[in-house]
């Protein structure tokens, strides 16, 4: 069993920055696949940005160039920095974890743990 925490989120102007973290813990010493979903109201959720178990990261076309992943893996801690913020950015956050994974898929059914999510709201 893996428990994930979020936190990061907030209520930010458009062009401005968040930094996302995702704390795993389950097995010591065991390196999970991580991913960050969103899902904004009324709308499906969708994978945003996933990092493999080697630490390769795999972005969604939308998202490139504004999201980066980064890990520290002696706190299993997945970090998502976003940045230029846009109102359609807005929507709940969520990590998702699986024992291991290739290429960071951002499917849902790829992952079997999530966190309860963490809020992020964008003005114009």
């Amino acid at each position: 069993q893996v428990q994930l925490l979020e936190s990061g989120g907030g209520s930010v102007q458009a062009g401005g920055s968040l930094r996302l973290s995702c704390a795993a813990s389950g097995a010591p010493d065991r390196t999970y696949c991580l991913a960050w979903f969103r899902q904004a109201p009324g709308s499906v959720r969708e994978g945003v940005a996933g990092m493999g178990n080697d630490g390769r990261s795999n972005y969604a076309d939308s998202v490139k160039g504004r999201f980066t992943l980064s890990r520290d893996n002696a706190k299993n801690t997945l970090y998502l920095q976003i940045d230029s913020l846009k109102p359609e950015d807005t929507a709940m956050y969520y990590c998702a974890a699986a024992g291991w994974c290739r290429d960071a898929p951002l499917s849902r059914n790829a992952y079997d743990w999530w966190g309860q999510g963490t809020q992020v709201t964008v003005s114009s």
